[in-house]
């Protein structure tokens, strides 16, 4: 049976993993915009701001999430 601290760490490198997600996003979108205007690919540029904005959206929801879950356990 896993220890309580164990147990605690799990989650906080879930909490972690989840952040980087949107941040990873951002990150490879901006790489394939910047791929595709030395390529001179118009469909690789644009995939990449897409990426750039699915991104944001995902760390706002992550955020807003994070904070609902607050806001229920403070009840």
């Amino acid at each position: 049976m896993p220890e309580p601290e164990e147990i605690k760490t799990e989650t906080e490198d879930q909490g972690l993993l989840s952040k980087v997600g949107g941040l990873g996003q951002k990150i490879i979108g901006e790489i394939e915009t910047l791929v595709g205007v030395v390529n001179a690919d118009p469909l690789a540029q644009a995939e990449g701001e897409f990426n750039v904005e699915v991104g944001e959206i995902r760390e706002e929801l992550e955020e807003d999430l994070g904070n609902e879950d607050e806001t229920t356990a403070a009840r």
